[in-house]
């Protein structure tokens, strides 16, 4: 043989312990994946399971808060309604409690302007008071 295609002792050897290096690495490595793995899942599950109770907490403090801004709105709006209530109870007090049908009319025809898309034709009459009558249809008969 020639020189070339002989390796030397020290060539060998050195290949040998090498390729015993690259073996024990690869064990080692599967090892590791055998007893880290599953420890990895678990710590995952962990983890993962923290997340969804942090997220469940956070939606229930949402929820309170919007029960309690909705609280405050009813509080409110019963306090407006009872202004309300005052209001008309004032506003009878200063009429003597006499509400006369020309008052009634009056207050009728202001109040066509909250109507929304209703056509509503006035018709003045004698003394220029509405027919109360003439808003209904054929349906409410």
């Amino acid at each position: 043989m020639t020189k070339k295609n002989q390796m030397t002792k020290e060539e060998t050897k050195s290949t040998i312990i090498a390729s015993c290096a690259i073996g024990i690495f690869i064990l080692a490595l599967i090892a590791t994946i055998m007893f880290g793995y599953p420890r990895y899942k678990v710590w995952q599950q962990e983890m993962d399971g923290k997340a969804e109770f942090a997220k469940a907490e956070q939606n229930r403090k949402i929820k309170i808060e919007e029960a309690r801004a909705n609280l405050e709105a009813e509080k409110l709006n019963a306090q407006a309604e009872i202004e309300r209530a005052k209001g008309a109870a004032k506003a009878i007090e200063i009429e003597n409690g006499s509400l006369t049908p020309t008052y009634i009319q009056y207050l009728w025809v202001r109040q066509q302007t909250n109507l929304n898309n209703k056509t509503i034709i006035y018709i003045p009459t004698e003394g220029n008071l509405p027919i109360l009558e003439a808003g209904r249809n054929a349906t409410n008969k």
